[in-house]
Parts: structure tokens; C-alpha cells; sequence
């Protein structure tokens, strides 16, 4: 069954309950409440953030943290652990890659798979590696054989 226009912007709507660890607010541990940020916010976030990633983070949660409401003045002044953790929780909600999917598509990249194997093969450091060219990488993968590995 096609979903409608309501149907979509529907989700838009939905709050999500996210338990806070006590560790990260020095106190009993609790839950806020989080809505999923809109293209709209995305777009607002980007525009006034420029490339300041502090800013960015407490504007998320600003928009995003509806229960309890903060400015974004209020979310600057989050200890960075506890705004990491909601700025990951935004993200999740939100569908917006996170930090450790990032993190897995460069364990995933080919250079980095070749920096793991030549490192297993010979012994060498990821800058012994990244200090080569791509044709000695590639030639010494062939050596050890596990170039289709990389690939």
C-alpha cells in the first residue's frame, strides 16, 4: 500500500523516550524526550552553524530535546559527554549516519583494509603505508597474495 504525504510527514511528529545514563549526569539516571530533526532543521542547523561542530551539536539539541525544552545556549553549556551521547541519540532517531558508521566504512575502505594486511604481511605501520604509492601498494599486496582481499 503507497504511503501518503501525511503518512510521511507523520513521523516527523513522533517523540521517542531515551534513557540518560546516570554516569552522565552525575545524578539518579532518567530519560528525555527526543523528536527526529526534519530536513527543515537540517537545513537551518547547517545554515547557522556554518562549520563550527560545537554549535551544530547544541543546536541538534536544542531542536530535537522537547522534554526538558533547552535553548541552545543552555545545550552549549552540556558536559561533552552527556551532549555526545544526545547528539548520537538525534542521530539515530533521525536516520542521520552517525560517527560510528563513518567509522566502519573507513575500516571498510580499501586503503585501510590494505594498511591491515601489510601490516599483518611485513610488519609495517599505517605511515609506512600511506607513504607509498598506490602502485607499490598494490604490488606488494600481489606479493603476499591477498589482494582480492582488498578489493
Amino acid at each position: 500500500m503507497p504511503l501518503s504525504a501525511e503518512d510521511l510527514l507523520a513521523g516527523s511528529a513522533l517523540t521517542h523516550d531515551v534513557a540518560v545514563p546516570a554516569a552522565l549526569v552525575g545524578a539518579t539516571a532518567g530519560t528525555v524526550r527526543i523528536r527526529p530533526l526534519t530536513v527543515r532543521d537540517v537545513q537551518l542547523i547547517a545554515h547557522a552553524s556554518k562549520d563550527d561542530r560545537e554549535l551544530a551539536a547544541g543546536l541538534m539539541i536544542a531542536r530535537a530535546v522537547v522534554e526538558p525544552a533547552l535553548t541552545a545556549e543552555q545545550a552549549g553549556r552540556l558536559p561533552a559527554g552527556l551532549a555526545r551521547f544526545l547528539v548520537d541519540a538525534v542521530n539515530e532517531l533521525s536516520g542521520i549516519d552517525t560517527p560510528r558508521d563513518r567509522l566502519g566504512e573507513l575500516v571498510q575502505a580499501p586503503l585501510a583494509k590494505a594498511c591491515f594486511v601489510l601490516a599483518d604481511e611485513f610488519g609495517w605501520t599505517a605511515e609506512d603505508v600511506t607513504a607509498m604509492t598506490i602502485g607499490q601498494i598494490l604490488m606488494y599486496l600481489e606479493m603476499a597474495g591477498r589482494a582480492a582481499e582488498v578489493a
